[in-house]
């Protein structure tokens, strides 16, 4: 074989290797991208679901106060 059939082949072979790892990386990124709206929906869902725990601070907050008048009352009182 003279020296640009073996390039030739050598080429091809290493075209359709690329092509070969390439296109299953592709397709995966298809499936990626068509996930992507149902994905988008979960996590807004998520949001709104846990957006109430942001005030979890403030009940927090008014229990220590309320727990705290009460034990004034119950030693106001002798208990």
């Amino acid at each position: 074989m003279s020296g640009w059939v073996l390039g030739l082949i050598i080429g091809i072979v290493v075209v359709v290797a690329v092509v070969a790892l390439v296109t299953p990386i592709i397709l995966l990124a298809r499936r990626i991208a068509n996930q992507t709206p149902r994905i988008d929906a979960a996590l807004r869902k998520a949001e709104t679901n846990t957006a109430p725990l942001a005030a979890l601070t403030t009940t927090i907050d008014h229990a220590e106060t309320i727990v705290a008048g009460l034990a004034r009352g119950r030693a106001r009182l002798g208990g």
